[in-house]
């Protein structure tokens, strides 16, 4: 089996497991480039070259890239050839950095930096649900529930449906844009949904004109939503179900980032 015939393969494999098009394509990546680097055949490739791929090439790279890069090479041997060359590389442990959060006023002037209709609210739904880009994409005009100012993610991740939640004044917004749309297939495009990247440059181009002085991505506005939910006294049990995490642990790290609060707490020498 060839280089292209297997990488054909894996997309078949990936396919059938309904992973996300987030994993697709980086699955697909990760073993096109370690074939590339390697030049051998897939069959022949062993514990010992991913090591030395690793060392080459991903040196600098986060754990989470490591991880994932190792994940997607398992996945892909054990599909196609019922072996797994990652076997005994130990993994790095994954660093849990505390995110970057904008404030409400920057996201404020990220949303009304934004010239097109689209983009705006594109920015606003990003604020008002705190979804992931992915789930942003794929979401259609009856997913959303004018009346009661929610909406679905169908099959998201986990493959879970998830109800989030939306503001009234962005609700009025997406109706009559819905309306100004009425033969598009998905909420924010025709025929085929929004590509992830379309909606990074969205973001990534609203912080450049909005003056913003940090590594702003789509993330960030997720990240922001739920800090500012906690801020807001929501349980953070509550917010864990808004984010769709399977685990308490994972949203915990906003407890973090809420730097607001812990300002405004008085110390115990000034009431001596």
């Amino acid at each position: 089996m060839n280089k292209d015939e297997f990488l054909k393969n894996l997309e078949t494999e990936i396919k059938i497991s309904k992973l996300s098009p987030y994993t697709l394509r980086n699955y697909l990546d990760f073993n096109k480039r370690l074939l590339e680097h390697l030049n051998k055949n897939p069959k022949d490739i062993n514990q010992q070259d991913i090591k030395n791929f690793l060392a080459d090439k991903m040196f600098d790279r986060s754990s989470s890239s490591v991880i994932l890069f190792l994940a997607a090479i398992k996945f892909a041997y054990l599909s196609i050839l019922g072996s797994d060359p990652t076997l005994g590389i130990k993994r790095p442990k994954n660093e849990k950095k505390i995110p970057t959060v904008l404030i409400k006023q920057e996201i404020n002037s990220l949303i009304n930096s934004t010239k097109t209709l689209k983009s705006k609210l594109i920015l606003q739904l990003l604020y008002s649900s705190g979804l992931r880009v992915s789930e942003i994409v794929n979401l259609k005009p009856n997913d959303i529930v004018f009346t009661e100012n929610i909406g679905w993610v169908r099959k998201g991740k986990g493959k879970k449906d998830r109800m989030f939640i939306l503001s009234q004044n962005l609700i009025k917004k997406l109706e009559k844009f819905i309306k100004k749309n009425s033969d598009w297939n998905y909420l924010f495009s025709q025929d085929k949904p929004l590509t992830t990247r379309n909606i990074q440059k969205i973001v990534q181009k609203a912080a450049k004109n909005a003056n913003l002085n940090k590594d702003v991505h789509v993330h960030t506005i997720r990240h922001s939503f739920a800090t500012h939910l906690l801020e807001g006294g929501v349980d953070i049990r509550k917010i864990q179900v808004l984010l769709g995490h399977s685990s308490l642990n994972t949203t915990q790290l906003y407890t973090h980032i809420s730097s607001s609060q812990l300002k405004q707490i008085k110390n115990p020498l000034d009431n001596l």
